[in-house]
């Protein structure tokens, strides 16, 4: 629930519901611990939209796609914009929301085709807010020449986007994949945000390999908000679920 009039978010890869070494189905765990962490608003990536053929040996929700099980079990709205298809199934970015979710748009930010990516745009109205908040869920490529594209898409989006005023609070969280550390400048200069851990500790926090994470890989970053705190979600369960570690800031209106 919201603090004080104040949102929390959170960012999560949570690597297709696997173990980091994809050895074991996870997504009940990974369930249980959101529903621990309580956030406001989740964004996830690599969310399966519909479950491969490992999911259904397992027994795992063979019927339901993660959004839409994530959605059921922690009681929020939610919506799913897919990114990859293949065979045996697809998967992509998801936005769950405590508050009145309102799904718009996903954004193909595909730049090779051995990475297909995508940014999911929603539109998330909190209890007692002035204003909606904009939503942009991301995932974004392994390459740095690959990002640079990105980064621009991402900014030429938001800029020219009809659906996003200057003046309404925006929140672009997701996996960046930045280990080279250069997408704060880059987004920042572009559309005048703040990265949360730059505005609490001037740093970034490692994220991954979530057992023993050495890389800043997620990012949330934020305007026309005030960041409360940040953190990353560190040790058990955390580290024995996703490749990854979640992220999370508490959020609240400017003065």
């Amino acid at each position: 629930m919201s603090r004080n009039n104040s949102i929390i978010v959170t960012s999560y890869n949570i690597h297709k519901g696997m173990s980091p070494l994809n050895r074991q189905v996870v997504t009940q765990k990974i369930g249980e611990a959101l529903r621990q962490a309580n956030p406001d608003i989740l964004c996830l990536q690599e969310v399966q939209g519909q479950n491969l053929k490992r999911m259904v040996k397992y027994n795992e929700y063979p019927n339901q796609s993660q959004h839409e099980w994530f959605g059921e079990y922690l009681n929020l709205d939610h919506s799913y914009g897919k990114n990859s298809e293949y065979d045996n199934g697809h998967h992509g970015n998801a936005v769950l929301s405590r508050h009145p979710l309102d799904p718009k748009h996903n954004v193909n930010i595909t730049v090779n085709k051995l990475e297909q990516r995508g940014v999911l745009h929603c539109e998330v109205h909190p209890e007692g807010w002035d204003k909606p908040v904009i939503i942009l869920c991301a995932h974004l490529n392994l390459l740095e020449n690959d990002r640079q594209k990105q980064y621009n898409a991402i900014a030429k989006y938001v800029n020219d986007s009809e659906l996003i005023d200057e003046d309404t609070p925006l929140i672009l969280a997701g996996d960046f994949n930045d280990w080279k550390k250069n997408s704060c400048q880059k987004l920042a200069s572009e559309l005048n945000m703040t990265e949360a851990f730059m505005a609490q500790y001037n740093k970034l926090l490692p994220t991954f390999p979530a057992k023993l994470p050495v890389l800043s890989l997620d990012r949330i970053y934020v305007r026309n908000l005030k960041v409360e705190r940040a953190w990353v979600h560190k040790g058990k369960p955390w580290s024995q679920l996703s490749d990854h570690l979640p992220i999370s800031a508490e959020l609240s209106q400017l003065d």
